[in-house]
């Protein structure tokens, strides 16, 4: 029988006589401010501290990105600009390095692009050699003098009511979408659009747009990456519905200007006045071949059987897009994490590690996933991937924070509590606090860049997010734990502003460190560190389960007495779901041991620990339900298993070798096999939150119920468990999952 005695937030689970201490991790350093600790020895840490440059990784990010330019012709054959530098810089320090091709395909390039008023004044409106933006991606060859038409916001209506055809187009809206009806379908010939790009913060930015025909170019604004939501091109497939007929062949996409919102409002006055002016726009433009470029730098381990860890960062933002923060901060930051362990392992100021440190660089999601898909056998072993992207803002100009967004529970791993271990570091140790104004506390580590922000370290430990090159190894086919390291909010994303004017050395610096630390630590592990991050990670995990219990007693706040049954399991699943994933987590550290039996025999009483701070927790949640009920006027509630719950409870799903045999994506053609009519059969998308996780937290360990736990403890969005078995259906139709 095991005795639990709760006293305050330490927890001591009492098991077989003997007593283990949980404390919570993370907001210990807020009650011991003269206390600031690291996975690596303080020595090691203020070796990776020093060495690092932000001055050296703005260097590289200015090389590579000083200002918006127009990518020449010859750069298409091949290396690019951004290949060349990298390729300069790892030969200058001292590290091989491999170019690696895949095939590309064509994409628009600009030319030229120039937009003149005639009539009635004389005068340049916009030119994309003023600024690259200016000429919207997609544009199509033109020499046209025609009137402008102000269509407002750029809704059909405005658009209908403006009389567009053999006009072009001034508004305020989305120039894709005003270009899509206006021109496509209204005879327009072309769109001028006054940027919409958060005007209120920079009325000179542009965003980078396109007005079709941009192949191989990222999306607009939504979120890091792109358009908010999981990795791109990789989403299962959606619900399957009546055949689409053949589509129609598309228009062909005409032209787009920009102007920003300071230069474009003084048109725009004009022509709300109804003074009719003319212009003459003249665009030539092409399409060009190109090949995907990835560069492969290694650190090699004494010990190629021991895995490896992988950093990764997009060199390409698309093809013809650029941003100096997005993300040749991020590919800047990399370079400069394999000069620093390069330098101090070379100088014998770091150990040798066991596992080697690989560095990649490549096209956004495509590029990178080429390469993943090439070079299986090293997936097979590589133990995490670290993977940044826009990390260089300076965070008080953005008013952002520098975030670690997680894996999924699918992914569980001991990487995030690895590289929280460093973020709290570097972020306690650089703050303000009152008590670091006395003589006692005293700012105990100030990592600050020679010529870059004296500021606080502001930073997010997040859940997960996709949208970046992590997701192509946190990919179903491949399973490697990937996080992210980003910036977020930019307030100049995927703009003319993003340039190296918005980039921080002080911040590269203490991403640099962070990332150096983190990767050594896994890559130099022994049992004695996998013990220390295993006791890392039952330390947050209390802290994490303490969050997940005040979501869950919000829940039954919130509760009416039709509704308290739903609250009750609702609560309850968000606190078995962290007990799942948390155990989960901590098995993970057994990669990293020798003796799997002692560590292993360590971690399984930490996991005992974080059973008994569970149980703790579901006991409050009773008590709460009972006292919740009371204040309803109704009896408290009993949660008792459906008999399809019953039937979830004893499946235990787990997945086939197909699902891994061929890397990258191979599952995905074994998916696709599977007829509509078949999947027509299982509906799941309505009902459930995510297929890419459900497929990722298959590992023959957790039953369907819990699957249903692990899944509604991450996200808003309930999944049920009928639409859960449906998708298991189809994955075992696929021969892709057995029970």
């Amino acid at each position: 029988m095991k005795k639990r005695i709760i006293i305050g937030w330490t927890i001591f689970a009492l098991v077989g006589g003997a007593a283990l201490v949980l404390l919570p991790g993370g907001a210990a350093a807020q009650y011991t401010p003269w206390l600031y600790w690291t996975l690596l020895p303080k020595e090691h840490m203020d070796e990776i501290v020093g060495e690092a440059s932000g001055e050296t990784a703005l260097d590289t990010i200015i090389d590579i990105n000083g200002y918006n330019r127009d990518r020449l012709s010859e750069e298409y054959a091949g290396p690019f600009v951004e290949t060349q530098v990298v390729l300069k810089r790892l030969k200058q320090y001292g590290i091989q390095a491999e170019l690696v091709k895949f095939p590309g395909g064509e994409i628009w390039d600009g030319v030229k692009g120039e937009l003149w008023e005639m009539k009635p004044k004389h005068q340049k409106l916009a030119s994309m050699h003023d600024m690259v933006p200016m000429l919207a991606s997609g544009s199509q060859p033109t020499d046209v003098t025609a009137e402008l038409a102000w269509v407002g916001r750029g809704t059909p209506a405005e658009i209908d009511a403006a009389k567009v055809e053999g006009k072009i187009v001034v508004t305020e809206g989305s120039i894709g979408q005003v270009h899509n009806y206006a021109c496509q379908q209204k005879g327009a010939l072309g769109v001028i659009a006054i940027s919409q790009s958060r005007p209120y913060l920079d009325p000179l930015q542009m965003p980078w747009a396109s007005v079709g025909g941009m192949r191989g170019q990222r999306g607009g604004p939504g979120g890091p990456g792109g358009a908010p939501g999981g990795a791109r091109g990789q989403q299962p497939p959606t619900q399957p519905a009546t055949p689409p007929a053949a589509p129609a062949p598309a228009p062909k996409p005409k032209f787009g200007f920009q102007l920003p919102v300071r230069e474009g409002d003084f048109l725009k006055q004009r022509l709300m006045a109804n003074e009719k002016i003319t212009v003459h726009a003249i665009v030539d433009s092409k399409q060009e071949k190109y090949n995907n470029e990835d560069i492969v730098a290694v650190i090699p381990g004494t010990d190629p059987a021991a895995g490896e860890i992988i950093f990764s960062a997009h060199l390409f933002e698309g093809i013809t897009k650029f941003g100096a923060n997005d993300n040749t901060s991020g590919s800047a930051a990399i370079l400069e994490v394999a000069r620093v362990l390069n330098t101090l392992i070379g100088e014998g100021r770091l150990p040798k590690p066991k596992r080697s440190i690989r560095f990649l660089w490549g096209p956004e999601i495509g590029g990178t996933g080429m390469w993943i898909k090439a070079n299986k056998p090293v997936m097979d072993k590589t133990l995490a991937n670290i993977n940044m992207d826009m990390v260089g803002e300076w965070l008080s100009k953005n008013q952002g924070f520098m975030c670690l967004m997680r894996t999924t529970f699918g992914n569980a791993h001991f990487i995030n509590d690895v590289m929280e271990n460093y973020y709290r570091y570097v972020g306690e140790g650089n703050r303000e606090r009152i008590q670091n104004r006395s003589d006692a506390y005293k700012v105990p580590l100030r990592v600050v860049a020679p010529f870059g922000a004296d500021e606080p370290f502001w930073y997010s430990i997040e859940t997960h997010y996709g949208a970046s090159d992590h997701e192509d190894f946190n990919d179903w086919g491949v399973r490697v734990p990937g996080i992210m390291m980003i910036v977020w909010p930019d307030r100049w994303y995927h703009t003319s502003g993003d340039l190296p004017d918005k980039s921080d050395p002080t911040q590269l610096k203490r991403v640099v460190a962070i990332g150096a630390a983190g990767a050594y630590t896994v890559a130099n592990a022994d049992d004695n560190m996998a013990v220390k991050i295993a006791g890392e990670i039952a330390s947050n995990a209390a802290r994490r389960l303490g969050h997940s219990l005040v979501v869950g007693l919000e829940a039954l706040n919130r509760a009416t007495d039709k509704t308290l049954l739903d609250a009750y399991k609702e609560a309850r699943g968000y606190i078995e779901g962290g007990i799942l994933t948390e155990k989960d987590t901590l098995d993970t550290v057994l990669q990293l041991a020798a003796d799997k039996a002692a560590v292993g025999a360590y971690v399984a009483q930490l996991k005992k620990s974080v059973d008994a701070v569970g149980a703790a927790h579901l006991g409050t949640l009773q008590a709460h339900m009972e006292v919740t009920a009371k204040r309803l006027g109704t009896k408290p509630v009993k949660i008792e298993l459906t008999e399809l719950e019953k039937k979830a409870a004893k499946i235990v799903p787990r997945t086939t070798a197909k699902v891994m045999a061929e890397g990258y994506q191979g599952y995905r053609k074994y998916l696709d096999a599977v007829s509509t009519d078949e999947k027509a059969k299982y509906p799941y998308a309505a009902e459930l939150f995510t297929a890419n996780e459900l497929q990722l937290l298959v590992n023959g360990k957790h039953s369907v119920l819990e699957i249903k736990s692990l899944l509604d403890a991450q996200s808003q969005r309930k999944s049920t468990v009928q639409a859960i078995l449906n998708y298991l259906t189809i994955l075992k139709l696929a021969g892709l999952v057995e029970y």
